[in-house]
């Protein structure tokens, strides 16, 4: 590190479960994120502020005037924009060190496979069953820490599943795939603007933890946040023998 980023990293650098060392590791490191609106904005802009070196942010939509309420990456002047677009720029002037890699476009199987096998942790931001549940696969297939966030309404949730681990839980294990699309989000329930905010800092925190292989990551654990009555809970999760994408079903394949 030169001395510019021995000063904007100085915060980091005096912990000593960071330090000059892990600090380095995260300059080093890759981060995709699936997902640039509510839970993606939190996630990418502190990934960014904390040096991650490279984050490849993937989301096909545009910057609508309804999503301003808490897609904090976006302003009214971007309204219209690619969302990617918009993030890149935002992430830039917050760190001009790093490398940004906007993808805007649908996450297919193939784009998910190709760009998750370069990278270190994977943050899904997203906002449908359709596009967790491949990413998912992705994760699976190519052994990648999975950081899975969600909020609607006044109810957050975040957990973590380390992929790298035979014996880990999987997103299929916690929620199995039915094959049914229908996914109301806010767009139809609506969502409190700063849950969003504390599932995406959530998200960004344990993508860094793992990362850095500090503390009590949520591998293995729900987390579910009350935002009406600020109260949250802890679910531990067990990996499910009989998984269609990561159980003894899955080897059939």
């Amino acid at each position: 590190m030169d001395d510019q980023q021995l000063l904007r990293y100085s915060r980091h650098i005096l912990l000593p479960e960071i330090d000059f060392s892990g600090q380095t590791k995260l300059i080093q490191s890759s981060v995709f994120i699936l997902g640039a609106g509510g839970l993606g904005s939190p996630s990418a802009l502190y990934l960014a502020a904390s040096g991650i070196g490279r984050l490849v942010i993937c989301d096909h939509d545009r910057v609508d005037l309804t999503n301003l309420q808490r897609q904090i990456l976006h302003d009214t002047a971007s309204v219209g924009e690619l969302k990617t677009d918009s993030a890149r720029n935002t992430l830039q002037r917050i760190n001009p060190e790093i490398e940004i890699i906007p993808l805007a476009r649908h996450a297919t199987v193939d784009l998910l496979n190709r760009e998750i096998s370069g990278v270190d942790v994977v943050i899904d931001a997203s906002d449908n069953f359709s596009a967790r549940h491949i990413l998912n696969q992705a994760c699976l297939d190519h052994r990648k820490p999975l950081i899975s966030g969600a909020a609607v309404r006044f109810t957050g949730q975040v957990a973590a599943f380390d992929l790298r681990q035979s014996d880990s839980p999987c997103y299929h294990c916690l929620f199995p795939d039915s094959g049914d699309s229908d996914d109301p989000g806010c767009a139809v329930m609506g969502v409190f603007s700063p849950l969003t905010g504390i599932i995406g800092c959530i998200q960004a925190a344990e993508a860094i933890k793992v990362l850095l292989e500090i503390g009590e990551t949520l591998h293995g654990r729900l987390l579910l946040l009350d935002g009406l009555a600020m109260r949250l809970r802890s679910f531990k999760l067990k990996k499910d023998p009989q998984c269609p994408a990561c159980g003894s079903a899955s080897a059939k394949k």
